[in-house]
């Protein structure tokens, strides 16, 4: 009886829908607004519900890094204090997959000794951290300290006037014959045991910019071509190929040489962006850096300058290198 009754039920509930659907056929334009309307509201209150879903996750999460913050700052709470807010540094391997805020210390050498302990105690940087920089190319020196910038704190500009003093610049025999504009020039450091003596300026760039991508290419199917002068690759998009200010080891000279086992590193000739994908030539001499140069200069359309433009017009069409 009661299937029967339930039958009875569907059936009528089937017939009045289709006959409303089919008496608000010619009204379709009046229908269509109520059906809109049902559905935003039932989209709005899923909207919301997913909100507060996400909400009280964010705020779960919010929660166990705080909690998991609190643990770090308890165990390592020295550490965090001399880094000034600064994340825990250990080594620059393994290579994030994004880069971080930029960060660039400007120091004066207080006391002789090596850049490497030296850098160590005024940023409260590890050894090994601070290592990595170097071979990075990530920090450079000057003998005497440049100019203040307009935003230098008053505190930097006392710093800046005691170490250019011209009766404490007479001392230092490392610039006698030099101008103070030769003296400022900044070079690279290149030796983590490198020695800096007191007034020595230095510029430590804490954050490089980082390019992931590198680690990722197969490096010795990208080489094209190679001679006894220069080696042809085919440039990966997202990597640089001479490197950067602050970092010259993620680079396509670094890898591309290290694919080829080279003993000495091979030199940039030209440059394209970092986005870009296509030909470059890497001079295995310093003599071939200036062959190329003039052929750059004689003629596009002549040497392989021409040939690398109608490769790559071959690879991208529409394109030119």
């Amino acid at each position: 009886m009661a299937g029967g009754a339930i039958t009875v039920l569907n059936s009528v509930v089937t017939s009045s829908l289709v006959s409303s659907f089919l008496s608000a056929s010619s009204y379709r334009g009046n229908l269509i607004t109520p059906i809109n309307l049902v559905r935003t509201l039932a989209f709005t209150a899923l909207l919301k519900n997913t909100r507060r879903h996400q909400t009280f996750n964010n705020r779960n999460r919010s929660f166990s890094c705080e909690s998991s913050a609190a643990t770090d700052i308890s165990s390592t709470s020295s550490t965090s204090l001399s880094n000034n807010g600064y994340p825990i540094y250990s080594r620059l391997l393994p290579c994030p997959s994004h880069n971080g805020p930029p960060r660039v210390e400007h120091l004066v050498v207080s006391e002789g000794g090596s850049v490497l302990e030296y850098i160590c105690q005024a940023l409260s940087l590890p050894s090994l951290f601070v290592a990595d920089l170097i071979h990075f190319g990530a920090v450079f020196y000057a003998l005497v300290c440049p100019d203040p910038p307009p935003n230098a704190t008053p505190e930097q500009i006392k710093v800046y006037k005691e170490v250019t003093n011209p009766s404490v610049l007479r001392t230092r025999a490392s610039i006698k014959g030099k101008t103070i504009r030769e003296a400022q020039k900044t070079f690279r450091i290149t030796r983590i045991d490198e020695f800096v003596e007191a007034g020595t300026y230095l510029r430590v760039h804490v954050h490089p910019k980082r390019f992931p991508r590198c680690y990722e290419i197969d490096w010795r199917s990208r080489i094209i071509a190679v001679t006894d002068s220069y080696v042809v690759l085919d440039k990966p998009a997202g990597t640089s190929v001479g490197g950067t200010t602050d970092n010259i080891e993620e680079s396509c000279v670094t890898f591309a040489s290290r694919a080829l086992g080279l003993d000495a590193p091979l030199r940039t000739t030209h440059q394209i962006d970092n986005c870009t994908e296509g030909c470059v030539v890497l001079s295995r001499t310093k003599e071939y850096c200036s062959v190329f140069h003039g052929k750059i200069r004689i003629s596009l359309k002549d040497g392989i300058c021409a040939d690398l433009r109608s490769w790559n017009a071959r690879r991208f069409h529409g394109q030119m290198l």
